[in-house]
């Protein structure tokens, strides 16, 4: 298979681009090359044959136009997006124009090469979203592929919109869509302005690490290489028109999440005092979800499909690739927005 990967460059997208040249795809990586792109995310499969990388902004019509008709590909799998909360609340309007717009841009494009090749049946758009869209729990529940969508920041109102619109597209075009909705991902290759990095290079550094309120909200986490995993799962198993959410199974609270960084890095790269000396507790993000949880029946049931690797093995597992691939991460410090406390504006702070 062909695919076109939007946002390959970044975090989740390169670990599906790394994936899917493993895995014998042949593989057209657009992206942008905005603040959280890197390229050496996909230096490894660079030279591979099949894989052609395309420098290009998903809001442009004309690019999307000319990367479709180059290379033809026979599936899309849209993960290009702005999805750091914080940033959309300092500034919305870059998350309403790339989320929204460059998804209806895209699936104009991807709709006008799909009907130039005879509508094929097995062409698939598989729009990429997170959890955010649903809201957030109280202590109990999960959850569902039925579950209401009550979006909170601007971010997670985004990519609401971007999943109505990517369903619209199959409903009243006839494009053969398929949704996946996941969980908070982590691992290698994750942009130092995230919680996990930054608690990570925070420890590093000797600087304080900065927890929401009192650290309660809690997340599902999910390895980046599970997820990516799944996602080609969905993409050659996943039923038309379907939407599938990707949990990991690993709920934790905030502070016991970074507690657990801290005490990896005790033992991996110890100090003169415990990591978890630096903890601060900051003021607590603006609109800041309480607790998501997924329930994973339907990729169970339906794909077969598991997460492989638990919270405890993947912190072990990204905390040994930042301290040993310290050059990647050194070369992003500057980069727009690291090391800040973004979200200010409307009154929440920290990492």
């Amino acid at each position: 298979m062909k695919i076109l990967v939007t946002g390959g460059a970044g975090f989740i997208g390169s670990a599906v681009v790394r994936q899917a040249v493993a895995a014998g795809h042949d593989v057209v990586n657009v992206d942008a090359l905005t603040y959280a792109a890197c390229l050496d995310n996909v230096a490894m499969v660079a030279d591979a044959p099949g894989y052609a990388f395309v420098e290009a902004d998903i809001r442009d019509a004309n690019a999307m136009t000319a990367a479709f008709a180059a290379h033809t590909p026979d599936a899309v799998m849209h993960l290009a997006a702005e999805s750091h909360v914080d940033r959309s609340i300092d500034g919305p309007g870059a998350f309403i124009d790339t989320n929204v717009m460059g998804t209806y841009t895209l699936l104009q494009a991807a709709r006008s090469h799909w009907e130039a090749q005879g509508r094929p049946d097995s062409f698939r758009f598989h729009h990429i979203s997170t959890d955010e869209v649903y809201g957030t729990l109280g202590a109990t529940g999960q959850f569902t592929e039925d579950t209401a969508y009550d979006p909170r920041s601007p971010y997670s109102a985004s990519k609401a919109a971007s999943d109505h619109l990517v369903r619209a597209w199959g409903e009243t075009y006839g494009l053969p869509i398929v949704l996946t909705n996941c969980s908070n991902n982590y691992g290698p290759y994750h942009f130092p302005e995230k919680l996990i990095p930054v608690v990570i290079l925070n420890a590093l550094a000797g600087k304080p690490i900065p927890v929401y309120g009192a650290g309660e909200n809690v997340r599902d986490w999910l390895y980046v290489e599970d997820h990516a995993d799944a996602l080609l799962t969905v993409l050659t198993r996943g039923q038309l028109g379907r939407s599938y959410n990707i949990g990991g199974e690993n709920e934790a609270r905030n502070i016991d999440l970074v507690r657990m960084i801290c005490a990896i890095l005790d033992r991996m790269q110890p100090g003169d005092t415990p990591y978890a000396d630096l903890i601060t507790f900051v003021t607590d993000r603006p609109g800041h979800d309480l607790r998501y949880a997924i329930d994973p029946t339907r990729m169970q049931q339906e794909l077969g499909w598991r997460p492989s690797v638990t919270l405890e093995q993947g912190l072990e597992k990204t905390v040994r690739w930042y301290l040993d691939n310290e050059d990647w991460w050194r070369a992003l410090q500057n980069r727009d927005g690291v090391g800040e406390r973004l979200g200010v504006a409307a009154g929440g702070a920290g990492a």
